[in-house]
């Protein structure tokens, strides 16, 4: 299906995405095309990439919760699709337009939490690492398996390997092989794994944590965090002293470390 036929065939009833926002600023983005495994198809990236544009702007927002609709997470890319129009200019426009999706998630200036309630392959693997924080259902199952077609998952490998040790991280890639949710968590993959039935109950402890913080706090912490991986070490203690300093400066730590000073709670 192209991405114009897929489109016209959404409705407001029925889109790829769909949002939900709860009062205290929780904004949940799922992914509705349970019939597909949830694939990133041109539309459904599309789709994506509209919602976090939005709430990237959107004050109101103080989480996202990344979800997915029936058995499977995500699929990664769809295949049919990919497979109908080949020519080096149409995968590097899909490659890039991923690419970009991706980066929006790391520049939210909320963190985004992946809920995994089933398989993430591929594509949808890269997708879980690529979110600040993962909670996992035990029925959960992870893959890089593009190897298994012939084709490398070099796109994935980028958050995976920021988030797996090296050789754990070449392995899924090299063998296509599944880990289960215990395992996702013990390599760094998932934060949390817990019960089918608890899933939305430790995204609700999960997100209230972070939403009793302040917002502008959060914002600076995310952004110094991922900037500063990428830097030497005395690169980093620089950026990381000069981020410390003007969080100091902000109504929201003054009020804080007032409080703590006073033994009450802080009045954000």
């Amino acid at each position: 299906m192209t991405i114009a036929a897929e489109t016209a065939r959404t409705t407001a009833a029925e889109p790829l995405v769909r949002r939900e926002q709860d009062a205290r600023g929780v904004l949940t983005l799922t992914l509705n095309r349970p019939q597909a495994f949830n694939a990133l198809s041109e539309a459904m990236l599309a789709a994506l990439q509209r919602e976090l544009d939005a709430s990237a702007s959107d004050e109101s927002v103080r989480v996202v919760v990344l979800a997915a609709e029936g058995k499977a997470f995500c699929a990664g890319h769809d295949l049919k699709e990919m497979r109908a129009q080949p020519s080096l200019e149409y995968y590097q426009g899909l490659f890039a337009q991923c690419t970009r999706m991706m980066l929006t998630l790391r520049r939210l200036p909320v963190p985004v939490i992946a809920r995994v309630q089933g398989i993430a392959t591929a594509a949808g693997c890269q997708l879980v690492a690529q979110c600040d924080l993962a909670v996992a259902s035990s029925a959960a199952r992870f893959a890089v398996s593009g190897v298994n077609l012939g084709l490398f998952c070099s796109t994935p490998s980028v958050p995976l390997s920021r988030n797996v040790a090296r050789k754990q991280a070449f392995e899924m890639l090299v063998t296509g092989e599944f880990i289960d949710a215990a395992q996702a968590q013990a390599r760094g993959l998932v934060n949390r794994v817990v019960e089918p039935a608890r899933l939305d109950a430790e995204i609700e402890t999960l997100a209230a944590s972070i939403v009793a913080k302040p917002r502008v706090v959060v914002a600076m912490g995310k952004e110094l965090f991922y900037r500063q991986a990428e830097l030497g070490l005395e690169a980093a203690y620089d950026a990381a002293g000069e981020t410390m300093a003007c969080n100091m400066m902000d109504a929201a730590a003054l009020e804080g470390v007032q409080a703590f000073i006073e033994k009450r709670k802080p009045r954000w």
